[in-house]
């Protein structure tokens, strides 16, 4: 990584944190920025692992499982189950867990380089995950999952691209362009949201898999009030390890009219 890329993940997540955590004082936003960027470091390094050492081995590194009959008691009901990962600790960790052990289909934004295209998807894909392009065809394969109770994944704290795909609702209090996918979803077939992470433990101690469920607001049919719910838990997962975040992404990239940009 270079110098100018350091910098720029430096500044981003100091200015992700003061937004976000303008209680703290100075000193303690600055100790969580550097906890942050180590953490962050750390997503980096382990990549190379979860993509390419064999299926029994990266899920051996899954040490403990958390609120897994959340996700088993939502399937029971046969609307299947909107299954969100957030930016958190070993997301790539908790989509192969997922899985190696249910139905998934999820979406994947595919990189610009055909070579890492290959190798992420085939990553992603080996425990018997499908993936599917972010692209209309795309939402109709999740929607035709749910439609046969199962799972889809979705990544529900990147900022949409598209115009008309995300409205702006509070995120830590900041106003947040959000997706909108996952309450319409939920709202035309009737599934479960459950949020995933894999929280990373101690220096070679491997993960935790966690599974929460979702604000009960989420199931509204007012779509304000449900996109505000996805990012309320969001906050939840985050707050249960702020430093795992991934704080170095551009969250607020996108202003509400008349707003200065805050990168």
């Amino acid at each position: 990584m270079g110098s100018w890329q350091t910098l720029r993940i430096t500044q981003v997540t100091h200015t992700n944190i003061h937004l976000c955590f303008p209680q703290l004082s100075p000193t303690t936003q600055k100790r969580l920025v550097k906890k942050s960027l180590i953490e962050t470091c750390k997503t980096f390094s382990e990549l190379g692992a979860l993509w390419l050492w064999q299926n029994d081995r990266v899920l051996r590194l899954v040490q403990k499982v958390s609120g897994e009959t959340y996700l088993q008691q939502a399937l029971q009901k046969g609307k299947g189950v909107i299954l969100l990962t957030p930016h958190l600790g070993a997301w790539e960790l908790a989509g192969l867990y997922a899985s190696a052990h249910y139905p998934l289909t999820a979406l994947y934004r595919p990189p610009k380089l055909q070579g890492l295209h290959d190798l992420i998807h085939a990553a992603r894909t080996r425990t018997g995950g499908r993936f599917v392009a972010t692209d209309k065809t795309g939402v109709r394969a999740l929607y035709y999952a749910l439609r046969r109770g199962q799972i889809v994944g979705i990544l529900p704290d990147q900022v949409p691209s598209e115009t008309g795909s995300g409205i702006f609702v509070p995120f830590f209090e900041v106003q947040t362009y959000t997706m909108v996918l996952v309450s319409r979803l939920a709202r035309k077939t009737g599934a479960t949201v459950i949020f995933t992470f894999a929280e990373r433990l101690s220096t070679q101690a491997g993960f935790h898999i966690h599974f929460l469920q979702a604000p009960a607001k989420m199931a509204t049919d007012n779509l304000e009030m449900s996109v505000s719910a996805l990012n309320q838990g969001i906050e939840k997962c985050v707050r249960k390890n702020p430093t795992q975040y991934q704080w170095s992404y551009k969250r607020f990239k996108r202003r509400p009219e008349g707003v200065a940009s805050v990168y």
